[in-house]
């Protein structure tokens, strides 16, 4: 399993509320990137979504994606990801970007829902970290 390093740990708690820059190729093969929200559990990174949005169709295709994590109070520390999407699942989505609204919004509840979207949540494997 790769880690990250102990010196970038900080970037994955919640009180430091750093974004992560999601890209994932398009069926053309161009790339996409879009800010998300994140947590993690012990050797993931745990995303969220709206099935059929964009990233969603791209990660169920083409699961190998990037991320890049910076701090929010220096850009110029950051985590770059390679990884791959082992897991996509609506199971416990809904308390997933409950939890992440209340990570980065205060919210107990995410306040953007819409009734007619379904969540899902997408586990991240690390397979190369390079830390800057």
């Amino acid at each position: 399993m790769i880690k990250i390093p102990e010196k970038l740990q900080d970037l994955l708690i919640n009180e430091k509320k750093a974004f992560a820059y999601l890209a994932t190729t398009m069926p053309d093969g161009t790339p996409q990137v879009t800010p998300i929200w994140f947590n993690t559990d012990d050797d993931h990174i745990l995303i969220n979504s709206a099935l059929g949005r964009i990233k969603d169709k791209n990660m169920r295709t083409r699961p190998n994606i990037a991320l890049c994590i910076a701090d929010p109070k220096d850009p110029y520390r950051y985590i770059q990801i390679q990884g791959r999407v082992v897991e996509v699942t609506a199971e416990g989505a809904d308390a997933h970007i409950d939890a992440l609204a209340f990570k980065y919004l205060g919210k107990k509840k995410y306040p953007f829902r819409k009734s007619e979207e379904q969540r899902v949540t997408y586990k991240i494997l690390p397979l190369k970290i390079d830390a800057h």
